[in-house]
């Protein structure tokens, strides 16, 4: 019989699909085959099941407990990832009105524009784009152009191909996110959801895929202010109708249950941290940290404008690029992996979301200041 090992994990700075907590992963794999005593797994009980409908319901009040989100909004479980929602968003708010304010300040949010725009009339409020094309700071305030009669504002709080984000989103004077009063705020949060805290009352939607903070990739989470149901386009599918969704306490078909049952154990997990308040603090150390070895050196640089930086996604290059392929190389073979930046942008992404712990970010600063000194 051979002898069991411990299994061989290394610091996963991976965008998304993402790191997910170590002890989650081990309770999952210990459940696997026997979940509850009833010797089969989670994923293969019914979803209207009794068992089932409590680890939902237990997910659903803690994902509300850690967010504090207020009893007038409905939590919705659903599929499609964020992009399905680029779509699903419009069919459910964009009438009567039939057009809507999408901001841009990154891939993302130009994206969630371009899909808006196959359903109804989108106006762009600004584009934080410089003359290359590359995405550096928020778009300033006085260049918003923002249509009063438009049914919903867009913004996506995180850009993770460019790494800029609206950080904390606080007013900074310059650049606020706030929209008329009457007008919902819709906001993507996928890359940040429960990494710091958020007042939900300032949003009229908030959605966003899971594989990044939450769980695995197949989940989505909508938390919609309820005065907004009931307004989906006709043609609008049922399934992703938020008021059909909703009504049925997000089982109308049958939901993506392994990833909820994980996505119920890193909340868990997350409670047992401290919440976010706690999570949010050692966030903040981690991205100071990965930043100042950044901004130390000339062998490394960063392009976006300290106040606009993402605490998620730290988007770095090399003044030497002929070095990326020698940088990556060694830094897999050190147990860093997935620092590849997005094709669009090149260079280096540190994606240094909940579950990666401060020593990841210690060692992949350690690496790159023994790296420049190799070759610098």
């Amino acid at each position: 019989m051979t002898s069991h090992q411990a299994p061989h994990r290394v610091f996963n700075f991976s965008p998304g699909p993402a790191a997910l907590p170590t002890e989650v992963l081990e309770k999952a794999a210990a459940e696997m085959l026997d979940w509850r005593g009833m010797g089969v797994s989670v994923m293969e009980v019914s979803h209207r099941g009794k068992d089932f409908m409590e680890v939902a319901a237990k997910a659903s009040h803690d994902f509300r407990s850690l967010l504090k989100i207020p009893e007038d909004y409905a939590v919705l479980f659903m599929q499609g990832g964020a992009i399905g929602e680029n779509g699903i968003v419009p069919l459910n708010l964009m009438l009567p009105q039939g057009k809507a304010n999408y901001l841009i300040t990154g891939q993302w949010s130009a994206r969630s524009a371009k899909e808006a725009s196959r359903y109804g009339q989108v106006q762009i409020v600004a584009n934080g784009a410089d003359a290359k094309g590359r995405y550096q700071r928020l778009p300033t305030r006085s260049d918003w152009q923002i249509d009063p009669e438009g049914a919903y504002f867009h913004l996506c709080v995180n850009e993770t191909i460019d790494g800029l984000a609206f950080d904390g989103l606080i007013d900074r004077g310059d650049a606020p996110f706030q929209a008329p009063a009457a007008m919902p705020v819709v906001a993507d949060v996928s890359s940040t959801i429960l990494s710091e805290a958020l007042d939900v009352s300032q949003f009229g939607v908030l959605y966003g895929g899971a594989q990044k903070n939450i769980g695995p990739a197949g989940l989505t989470f909508v938390i919609v202010r309820k005065d907004l149901l009931g307004r989906a386009h006709p043609l609008c599918p049922s399934a992703f109708n938020y008021q059909i969704v909703a009504e049925n306490d997000s089982m109308y078909n049958t939901p993506p249950t392994y990833s909820i049952y994980l996505a119920g154990l890193v909340f868990e997990w997350l409670i047992a941290q401290g919440g976010v308040e706690s999570i949010a603090k050692v966030n903040a150390q981690k991205a100071r940290l990965l930043y100042d070895t950044i901004d130390q050196t000339d062998f490394y640089y960063n392009l976006v404008e300290p106040a606009y930086r993402s605490k998620m996604n730290v988007c770095f290059f090399l003044r030497d690029e002929t070095l990326n392929t020698q940088f990556l190389k060694e830094s897999q073979a050190s147990g860093l992996l997935a620092l590849k930046g997005h094709r669009l942008v090149g260079g280096m992404r540190a994606s240094i979301y909940n579950a990666m712990p401060l020593a990841g970010v210690e060692a992949l600063v350690a690496f790159m200041k023994a790296f420049e000194k190799r070759y610098g």
